[in-house]
């Protein structure tokens, strides 16, 4: 049986993993050559995260321009008020090389709904080596990977406008993302359904090609469940 350990520094709230880090670790545990093809995760005997292999097609966000993108980031909403400012993916309480800083602003509307995108560089801290490459270049790993397809489907979503976790996320990683190189993720809102919202994002290099892409399910949440809504304003 393999162990899951979820370093501190891959949190999203304060005291639980992010969502992203915390699929994608899990995901990567899966043995292709294991019946069933499921990964589980639990503390203290109750279930907290399962993996499961699935057969099923992925629509990917259409691209947005690099230059747009990085202009979209003026707009992010987190920067005003952020719910869970210690984010891994999109917190805008960590530091370069800490934290991805993933901060996607608004770039328009798709056939489903809201799109949002952002510019990404994989830090040389999130470097990892067990994979063979087809090239000289390193990657980040497959757990940071899910990470940066994770967050911006939120808030591509309604998170500014109520407080969501990540319930489900099914993810394909056609390459890994190279260390130093600049990315765009894009995110797109895909509808909602009482307290479950759907959204999908889309990881592209520098060369416009898709590294990865991802559907969501969020889940609206007690506030109080997982510490309040903490504000970060901009001065």
């Amino acid at each position: 049986m393999s162990e899951l350990i979820v370093p501190r520094r891959f949190c999203g709230p304060p005291d639980s993993g992010n969502g992203g880090w915390t699929a994608g670790a899990l995901a990567a545990l899966d043995d292709a050559d294991s019946p069933g093809n499921r990964c589980d995760a639990g503390f203290g005997g109750a279930a907290i995260a399962t993996a499961t292999r699935v057969e099923r097609a992925l629509v990917e966000v259409d691209p947005v321009a690099p230059d747009v993108a990085a202009s979209a980031e003026a707009s992010y909403p987190g920067h005003d008020f952020h719910p869970f400012p210690t984010c891994f993916a999109c917190g805008t309480g960590r530091e370069e090389g800490d934290g991805l800083r993933i901060f996607p602003g608004r770039v328009g509307a798709g056939p489903h709904g809201v799109v949002v995108a952002a510019t990404w560089t994989p830090h040389p801290t999130l470097r990892e080596d067990w994979h063979t490459y087809v090239d000289e270049h390193p990657r980040g790993s497959v757990a940071t990977t899910w990470a940066a397809l994770d967050c911006i489907g939120g808030w591509a979503g309604d998170l500014a406008e109520r407080l969501m976790v990540l319930g489900r996320m099914t993810a394909r990683v056609d390459d890994l993302p190279v260390i130093g190189e600049p990315h765009v993720v894009v995110g797109e809102g895909r509808g909602q359904d009482g307290r479950k919202t759907f959204t999908a994002s889309t990881l592209y290099d520098s060369d416009g090609r898709v590294v990865a892409t991802a559907e969501h399910t969020w889940i609206a949440v007690d506030p109080g469940l997982f510490g309040g809504r903490t504000s970060t304003r901009r001065s």
